[in-house]
């Protein structure tokens, strides 16, 4: 029987079943696409009290409408379900889940593992499995290939390329980018044979701009990881600047701004208070990691790092700095507000983001720190921390009452006018008041 071409059919007739584990940041607007285009979708996610949200045309994702998610429940493209026997039911598998690293800054496998035994179980002839999460060149090929040859309630295996069809795809999601979405971003796409980078480009092929081929699954693995080392290098450096430049008493800022007019040769990247995100705190490190089984050590890599984890630590010392200079007050007792906890503008996604590590850091010296943050009205537990903090409400007396303003995200629904009509103080971490040009011997930068 020629599944490629059976399966090739059902892409093209918009029958084919697509079943999308994780429905998260990656998988929901995934979801949502493949419905819009008119395929049956089923959304598998292990956290009960998302499966009622979206059944009901619900959302939990703050840049995903209610609305969105509404239209594709009510029209039947869309069910969303913790039920893993219905695995069996879909023609395409797409893996969207979590890829941390543990303690050790070393690549925690846990979910994709647990996923693809999962898929073990239920796989059968004909149905293409495509990773999108981020991880080390060779998954695919060494961790998912051997588990769905050998199905657990067969005693056949499966043939690659012929009864099963197996790719990785890296998402390439930038929540709330008001320019890109999940169908105007190109994706590329790398299979295990050449009959899985067809039908998984042919899939692809149905909702997105355009699929970028690669020769393999490590290609295209790579290919993600150096889009965000790319980033993390060079955000390292324009870190490391702004440290030396702040010693030279130069606003970094200004200099990135006079750089770029430069039409060709530089491409500006921004400092901040530390990495956040799932993507450019997490995805170097995988490849660092698989570099070792090679005897090579990524010493661009993990000098980025070294920056970008000290940032947060930094802002601390700028903290103390000016409290004890400008101030006269220890940073032990006196009282922060943060503004942002989110890990960029305009989102309520807090995954890696730096205000987290800065509030532990000044906990830990004993300042009395609060937040505002308009999009996270409480601070949920993540995999490190438990703060069980509400956001503060951002009034006049709420300002007055502060040491220190410390802005970490700069949303663009904050008032920075009230902010700085009535702080003592403000670390600016963004230059938020820079690019508002709003001047003060109040405001300093780090």
């Amino acid at each position: 029987m020629n599944y490629k071409n059976i399966l090739l059919n059902k892409i093209e007739n918009k029958t084919a079943v697509i079943g999308i584990i994780g429905m998260g940041y990656v998988g929901l607007p995934l979801a949502l696409e493949f419905a819009l285009n008119e395929f049956n979708v089923l959304g598998f996610d292990i956290d009960p009290k998302k499966i009622p949200l979206l059944n009901s045309g619900k959302s939990y994702i703050k840049h995903i409408e209610d609305k969105k998610i509404f239209q594709v429940v009510k029209s039947r493209k869309f069910i969303a379900t913790d039920d893993f026997n219905k695995l069996s039911d879909v023609d395409v598998i797409i893996i969207c889940v979590p890829t941390p690293l543990n303690e050790n800054r070393e690549p925690d496998m846990t979910f994709i593992v647990k996923t693809a035994q999962e898929i073990q179980k239920y796989i059968k002839n004909g149905q293409l499995i495509t990773l999108e999460s981020t991880t080390y060149p060779g998954t695919t090929d060494e961790l998912l290939l051997p588990l769905f040859e050998n199905p657990v309630n067969s005693n056949d295996k499966l043939v690659v390329g012929e009864n099963f069809f197996l790719a990785f795809s890296p998402e390439r999601e930038d929540p709330n980018n008001p320019d890109y979405s999940t169908s105007t971003i190109p994706k590329v796409v790398g299979g295990v044979t050449q009959n899985c980078l067809e039908v998984a480009c042919s899939l692809y092929d149905k909702i997105i701009v355009r699929t970028v081929k690669v020769s393999s699954a490590r290609a295209a693995e790579a290919t993600k990881l150096l889009e965000n080392i790319y980033r993390s290098i060079n955000i390292a450096l324009v870190n490391e600047l702004k440290m030396i430049f702040d010693r030279m008493e130069i606003d970094i800022w200004e200099v990135i701004e006079a750089a770029k007019t430069k039409p060709f040769g530089y491409h500006p990247f921004y400092p901040g208070p530390g990495l956040g995100g799932h993507c450019i705190p997490i995805d170097p490190f995988y490849l660092s990691w698989k570099a070792k089984e090679y005897d090579i050590n990524t010493k661009f890599i993990e000098l980025a790092g070294e920056i970008n984890t000290y940032q947060p630590y930094y802002v601390v010392e700028k903290l103390v700095e000016i409290l004890s200079v400008k101030n006269r007050t220890a940073l032990k007792g006196a009282k922060i507000l943060i503004i942002g906890a989110a890990y960029k503008k305009n989102i309520d996604d807090m995954r890696e983001s730096p205000t987290l590590k800065l509030m532990e850091i000044l906990l830990k010296k004993e300042a009395d720190v609060s937040y505002h943050d308009p999009y996270i009205p409480s601070l949920p537990k993540t995999r490190k921390y438990n703060f069980e903090i509400r956001s503060t409400e951002l009034t006049v007396e709420n300002i007055r009452n502060n040491d220190v303003i410390l802005i970490s995200t700069d949303h663009d629904s904050v008032d920075y006018n009230l902010i700085a009509e009535n702080a003592s103080l403000i670390l600016d971490t963004r230059n938020i008041f820079g690019r508002l040009g709003i001047n003060s011997p109040k405001i300093y930068k780090a």
